[in-house]
């Protein structure tokens, strides 16, 4: 850190690499105290970006990022678990087969005062499936049938397949920030200003002053009355970088106290040799992928050339010749690794299946294979592929990573690649207008379960409105969520990932590692699985 003696109080902390995740900084406090109420201040920096505030209008990790920081959930994860607990509930639990009752504690209010119960709750969630937006989060809500609010304090979610095994993580997913039905629309888009203004806000912060993807100001909020805890630090300010090589230098000028998504692997492994600061690696869930648009790829079904055997050897070419291990070393230094399935290593139920079903059998790429898939099918090379990706929302990396990808794909002149980039406010909404027959895109789960990485991609309604649907996937996919018998549940999540990866709906290629970078005396740093940073827990 170079200028360390401009503030030699400074903590310095980094989070970069491939999941949003709990930090928690404790010690070298300044004045302040971190049970919480303290009097010092943080300055945050991102790269990221948000779609919109109100939840149900993104369903993105900029977006979600945010509203962990100022609305309620009925339960979350406390630091250091991925497990979830009652947030602003008093109790959460199956009172019947198909009936999960919430006991809200008493008392509860929004920061402009208003009351928030039962009622409160109802209308956070019927207006999600109500309002349904093409970049919403609604999909996680599939099982919901219907709200009750019995009393001020007591909700009823009558659920459609009984004993779902991960409602009570959903109930802490970007589908699930309790809103102020004073403050929201019932059925359309809430804009930023009008909740900021509203102060429509009872988690750990409240914002204080708001410049869309400028500069964002947070005080805590001292009625907040959650699993999380009083807020560490009174004050916090969050500063967005249109790229990472200027958040970089902030962090090593001391210009800021935490900096996190995304740091390019580069900057991580030149911070490693920084004798200010440590490096800490843990496991990660996220994934990149490509998606392919069923309607608009090569051959899909509204081109001209429209051939459903076509278009299904054009994906499966495209998953010959990726070389994920290259991309890994090359483009990310190994804070990506090599990833052959739907749901990443190190959960239930993971497989390799496209490790066996493409390229060289062995994980590696195959341009014979790539050349005899399209040759059975009887389409013609070079096949011209429209491909998409976005620079600023998965880190400055992007850009190296696809054209890399390009020239995987035009080996032996198998593709020829028209490679296109998008700023992520636009390419958010284009994607889901069929703008990309194959795009970029990555994905920061909700919670750590397999069935994250499945429901969402490929359950009807699935959130990629990519035109992909299968009846019997779905049917497993509702089965396996409420599957009493472990063993049994796993087995369909491996059946699942191999019918899927024969229709290719997503080429998944890459699962990334979470990274922290903090200062030398900063202590109490935890990696957990929550997959959410939450600014509660940071302190001086």
């Amino acid at each position: 850190m170079t200028s360390a003696s401009k503030n030699s109080k400074r903590i310095l902390a980094v989070v970069a690499g491939s999941a949003a995740f709990a930090l928690a900084l404790t010690g070298c406090q300044a004045g302040g105290d971190s049970s919480g109420g303290g009097s010092e201040s943080l300055i945050v920096g991102t790269t990221d970006k948000v779609t919109f505030l109100d939840p149900a209008g993104s369903y993105d990790n900029g977006s979600f990022a945010l509203m962990n920081q100022v609305f309620p959930f009925l339960l979350n994860s406390p630091l250091g678990t991925s497990d979830v607990e009652p947030d602003i509930a008093e109790s959460a639990e199956y009172t019947s087969e198909d009936e999960y009752t919430v006991v809200l504690k008493s008392g509860l209010k929004f920061a402009n005062g208003n009351d928030l119960t039962s009622s409160d709750v109802k209308f956070s969630f019927d207006r999600q499936v109500a309002i349904n937006d093409e970049n919403g989060p609604s999909v996680l809500l599939g099982n919901i049938d219907s709200v009750d609010a019995v009393d001020d304090t007591t909700v009823v979610f009558n659920l459609k397949n009984g004993n779902d095994q991960t409602f009570a993580q959903i109930l802490s997913s970007p589908a699930a920030p309790i809103v102020d039905e004073e403050v929201f629309s019932a059925d359309s888009i809430t804009p930023d200003d009008e909740i900021v203004d509203g102060m429509a806000f009872a988690g750990q912060y409240v914002i204080d002053s708001y410049d869309f993807n400028n500069i964002v100001s947070f005080k805590a909020n001292p009625d907040y009355q959650g699993v999380l805890g009083a807020a560490a630090t009174d004050s916090i300010t969050l500063k967005y970088y249109t790229d990472a090589s200027n958040l970089k230098l902030d962090v090593q000028e001391g210009n800021i106290d935490v900096a996190h998504r995304s740091l390019s692997a580069t900057d991580v492994a030149d911070l490693e040799g920084n004798d200010n600061v440590n490096v800490i690696v843990g496991p990660g869930g996220e994934i990149r992928y490509i998606v392919f648009n069923f309607d608009t790829q090569p051959f899909g079904a509204k081109t001209p050339e429209a051939d459903e055997a076509k278009s299904l050897a054009v994906r499966g070419a495209v998953a010959d010749l990726l070389d994920r291990q290259e991309i890994s070393d090359q483009v990310y230094k190994g804070t990506y690794l090599p990833l052959y399935s739907y749901v990443p290593d190190g959960l239930t139920g993971a497989t390799q299946v496209l490790k066996d079903l493409y390229g060289d059998g062995e994980g590696g790429p195959s341009v014979d294979a790539a050349q005899q898939r399209l040759a059975d099918a009887g389409v013609e090379t070079p096949v011209k592929l429209n491909l998409q990706y976005n620079p600023d929302h998965y880190g400055e990396s992007s850009g190296d990573e696809y054209a890399l990808v390009k020239s995987q794909l035009e080996a032996e002149g198998i593709f020829e690649v028209n490679l296109q980039s998008t700023e992520w406010v636009t390419y958010a909404k284009e994607r889901t207008a069929d703008a990309y027959p194959a795009y970029q895109l990555g994905w920061f789960p909700d919670y750590s379960d397999a069935d994250n990485y499945l429901t969402p991609f490929f359950g009807d309604g699935n959130f990629l409105g990519n035109h992909y649907a299968d009846a019997e996937v779905n049917d497993l996919i509702v089965a396996q969520a409420t599957e009493l018998d472990p063993a049994t549940r796993e087995g369909m999540i491996e059946d699942i990932q191999a019918k899927v990866a024969a229709e290719l709906s997503t080429v998944p290629f890459l699962q990334g590692a979470q990274i922290a970078v903090t200062g030398k005396d900063v202590t109490g740093a935890t990696l957990d699985g929550s997959f959410k940073f939450r600014y509660g827990s940071l302190a001086k």
